[in-house]
This record gives structure tokens, sequence and C-alpha cells, in this order.
């Protein structure tokens, strides 16, 4: 496929739910997030407009994704339910801003098919 070709995105799309699937994970509604950004304004004042985004790329769940904010202005939304505690976000970003810890009450990944 070309990386911009509409079959691209139906096929990245469906891989995605389809892990996320899979891997059974389940996270409490009510435990603290454990994705966070040391520095909030890094992915829109750097990671953008030096790297296009990249987290939006590197994360086979679509965990991280922009979305417009209400000026119209991009803003990363993180997605933490979506996470299959692979670490690509902790390993992959360009300014080590994205600090993944432990998820709180046993949950992440069941993968049964291992």
């Amino acid at each position: 496929f070309e990386a911009d070709s509409p079959n691209m995105e139906r096929f990245s799309l469906h891989t995605a739910d389809a892990l996320i699937e899979r891997s059974n994970t389940n996270h409490e509604h009510d435990q603290p997030p454990h994705l966070r950004l040391r520095d909030p304004a890094v992915p829109e004042s750097v990671n953008l407009p030096q790297y296009a985004g990249p987290e939006s790329r590197y994360c086979p769940a679509r965990v991280y994704e922009y979305v417009s904010d209400e000026n119209g202005d991009p803003k990363l939304h993180i997605n933490a339910q979506n996470c299959l505690h692979c670490k690509a976000c902790d390993i992959k970003d360009p300014k080590q801003n994205i600090e993944w810890t432990v998820p709180e009450g046993g949950g992440g990944p069941g993968y049964t098919v291992m």
C-alpha cells in the first residue's frame, strides 16, 4: 500500500482495532492515567511542527491523536483506554515527553494466544 492511500488508512484502522481486541486489554475507569506528558506544550510546539506529530503514527493502538480544539488548533488527545502497553511511546517519542507508568489494579493486556 502507498503510505497516503485510503487503503493504507483502512488497513491501519483495522489492524489497530484487531490489536486492541486480541490483547484483551482492560483499564479500570477510576484508575489514575498511566500515560502523562512531562510538558503538555511539547506535542503542539515541537513534535507537530518539527516531526509532523509522530505520536499519531508510532502507536499501534491509536492512543495518540491530534484533534482540533475550540479555536481549530491541533491539540494532542490521549486515548489511554486503547493502550496495549507496548511502550512504543516511551521509546519513540523524539523528546521523551511521554511518561509511561504501570497501570494500577493489574490491568493491561491479557494475551491468550501466546
